[in-house]
């Protein structure tokens, strides 16, 4: 049987994501969501940095578009926060692209749009 990777922590964050969709529900756009994690991840001491850029290489150059990651926890899971009808494919896309250029291993995709708090978890 493989480990899951970030176990504990990435559990953690889904326990503050799910406190933070019981606290605000469904409804509101992604940056209040971003917003109310931020104070939870600030309340629980967890390093993380927000609206991480990353550059993309292309051959020998580095391309001029950036990735920008909602959250980097703890220099290990990228999280990206969605208020949507679902987690699409193109969201999952977008998270494996912050994988490569990042070179982390998880990305969690965190939905807060629903009756229900929605995640994936992205490993690469």
């Amino acid at each position: 049987m493989k480990d899951i990777i970030c176990k504990e922590l990435s559990y953690f964050i889904i326990g503050r994501c799910m406190e933070v969709h019981k606290t605000l529900g469904p409804g509101f756009l992604e940056i209040v969501y971003k917003d109310a994690l931020e104070y939870e991840l600030s309340l629980a001491n967890i390093q993380y940095e927000r609206e991480k850029k990353f550059e993309v290489h292309y051959k020998n150059i580095t391309l001029p578009h950036k990735f920008y990651a909602d959250f980097i926890v703890d220099d290990s899971i990228i999280l990206e926060i969605k208020s949507s009808n679902g987690i699409i494919n193109e969201y999952m896309s977008q998270a494996f692209n912050y994988l490569k250029v990042s070179k982390k291993r998880l990305a969690l995709i965190v939905n807060f749009g629903e009756y229900s708090l929605n995640y994936k978890r992205i490993v690469n």
